[in-house]
């Protein structure tokens, strides 16, 4: 059993330096690793990125990490990516890290992602170019996941995790306006996730979703958004060799 402690859409700021530290120095009584769906700062500034660089600094535990819309809106995801590297943090976009949880190869991959929508009301590269480019950057954000889960697949992992910051399924966007799907996720990250595999798929961005979804091809999706789940971090018990319960 590894046990993944997983949070997103924490939007630090200089205001919030050690509000999560306390919840975070007992993950190494309750998880293995801390997965961190993106949206960590407010305005992706290093400023904002150093706060949450402390926060996770030396807890014991793995840190992995994926940026959110957020954490690029001052245009330094670069340098918001470095300053949680030194931390200690892995920052995933189309890469994988594997990490040892209790004598078990954990493998995640991860990427941001981005918008499009879903199944049936999703958007398509024809017409202008910049219609054109918002579809082909989502579908690169799902090659590269796809491409870092296969690869995970060749290195022997026991679990496989998929971490994003969009949704990958319309399930886990249940309670947001129906206008703003398909800014909150894309189809094609579920079709990444289900045609390399995974067992567990994570990510934040909705606020006021829900929890609970499910790719077409059966991977249990779970929305780590802080205002959906409600505290410092849900931990999910992921069974070795066998997909959620």
């Amino acid at each position: 059993m590894i046990r993944i402690a997983a949070v997103g859409d924490i939007h630090m700021g200089p205001d919030s330096q050690g509000v999560l530290r306390p919840a975070f120095e007992t993950l190494p009584d309750c998880a293995d690793v801390l997965l961190l769906a993106g949206d960590l700062t407010r305005h992706g500034t290093p400023e904002e990125a150093r706060v949450v660089a402390r926060e996770i600094a030396d807890l014991g535990v793995p840190v992995v990490a994926v940026l959110g819309n957020h954490d690029h809106h001052d245009d330094r995801p670069q340098e918001v990516t470095a300053i949680l590297e030194d931390a200690g943090a892995h920052v995933l976009e189309g890469r994988s890290t594997i990490v040892t949880a209790d004598g078990n190869r954990l493998g995640v991959a991860g990427t941001k992602g981005f918008g499009g929508g879903f199944v049936g009301r999703s958007a398509g590269e024809f017409g202008e170019p910049l219609m054109k480019e918002f579809v082909r950057y989502s579908r690169r954000c799902a090659d590269g996941l796809r491409t870092a889960l296969e690869r995970l697949a060749g290195e022997d992992c026991d679990v496989r995790v998929a971490l994003t910051h969009f949704s990958p399924v319309p399930e886990t966007l249940a309670g947001e306006p129906l206008e703003i799907y398909p800014f909150l996720g894309s189809y094609l990250l579920a079709e990444a996730i289900d045609t390399a595999g995974a067992d567990l798929a994570v990510h934040g961005h909705a606020h006021a979703g829900t929890e609970h979804g499910m790719t077409s091809g059966g991977v249990r999706v779970r929305n780590v958004a802080q205002p959906v789940i409600g505290r410092a971090f849900h931990v999910y018990h992921v069974p070795v060799g066998a997909r959620l319960p």
